[in-house]
């Protein structure tokens, strides 16, 4: 049975630690800057030191780092995470965390924080929230896809949040633009796509994030999904999404093929991919080829080019929780049930 963490309310305090990678001294503005934006919406904001240093790819030792993380889960006047964003090798703290001491409460995040989700999730049973990370959040207004990530988060128990597929997107990335506190420029149109079909009805239980990351979880006690299937979702199907950040077209084959063959999706209900910044061919090998081959081995619906990941704005997808997704005409529509 999936646990839910106590819906989020206004006046309570939001953790911010770096489990991955911490945040350059030139870019300590962004953190200023998305404090004050959730200070001035009636949240507390807790920022510890692990944010303000990044040295040899990771913000501190990789005991510090599990430490600070295990700290605020069991603080209880941190009532939610949100790390400044992701990084390169959280995999090293996922030895030093105790399992069975985690407080549930709400971690967001994604790209290699996708890492710590998922592995949480699997371990636990707990809900985790694969949206957008707390440096994005610093605008004066949240745009409305990625803001969607505050009503996952102070929803109870038994809820049902729906989401909806953006009308554009943001080609690319602009964290340098000086003096500029809006985040995103979305500047090309959304639309969903399919594999061999006009349309799309999947149902299952949420679960995915990076595939550069999380493939690493594949055959270690991380990434045991029969056992989650059988201890926490009596057997239910599994409705995975994944994004692409850096991997070129045979590397996400690669990744794929290394899923399957691990028995990831053996009980699933099918998969999302979301819009990637990579992805190049290889010798005339594309990722679509990569996906039409999946779904021919597989058997399994494949949506992609959705609101997931690098190429934003994100729609919040709730690791463990009940999903509904349905893809007509390019656009989507994710219905979340938290039971």
């Amino acid at each position: 049975m999936i646990r839910y963490p106590r819906p989020l309310q206004q006046g309570d305090t939001i953790g911010v630690t770096a489990p991955s990678s911490g945040v350059d001294e030139s870019l300590h503005h962004l953190v200023h800057h998305a404090k004050h934006q959730f200070e001035k919406r009636g949240f507390n904001v807790h920022v510890d030191d692990t944010v303000w240093t990044q040295y040899k790819a990771a913000s501190a030792t990789k005991e510090v780092r599990a430490a600070k993380l295990m700290e605020m889960f069991n603080n209880p006047d941190i009532n939610a995470i949100i790390p400044p964003w992701g990084g390169e090798i959280l995999l090293e703290i996922l030895p030093f965390i105790d399992w069975d001491k985690i407080d549930p409460k709400w971690i967001l995040g994604y790209s290699d924080m996708s890492t710590f989700l998922f592995a949480m999730t699997v371990k636990t049973g707990i809900a985790t929230a694969h949206g957008p990370n707390f440096v994005e959040l610093r605008s004066d207004e949240w745009e409305p896809v990625a803001s969607q990530f505050m009503n996952v988060l102070q929803a109870s128990e038994g809820s049902i949040i729906e989401q909806h597929s953006s009308e554009k997107f943001q080609s690319k990335w602009q964290h340098d633009a000086p003096n500029d506190p809006y985040v995103y420029k979305l500047d090309s149109s959304t639309a969903w796509k399919t594999i061999g079909t006009e349309t799309i009805e999947l149902e299952g239980r949420f679960l995915g994030g990076c595939i550069d990351t999380i493939r690493h979880l594949v055959g270690t006690p991380y990434g045991d999904i029969a056992s989650f299937q059988k201890n926490f979702l009596n057997d239910e199907p599994i409705l995975w999404y994944f994004e692409n950040c850096e991997m070129n077209a045979t590397d996400f084959h690669r990744s794929m093929l290394q899923f399957a063959y691990a028995g990831w999706f053996d009980n699933a209900a099918g998969i999302i991919f979301g819009r990637s910044p990579a992805g190049q061919e290889v010798g005339g090998f594309t990722v679509l080829d990569s996906m039409e081959r999946l779904k021919e081995m597989i058997g399994l619906p494949v949506v992609y080019d959705a609101d997931v990941g690098h190429v934003p704005p994100q729609i919040t997808f709730v690791n463990g929780a009940q999903g509904r997704v349905s893809v007509k005409n390019g656009k989507g529509r994710v219905i979340t049930t938290f039971r």
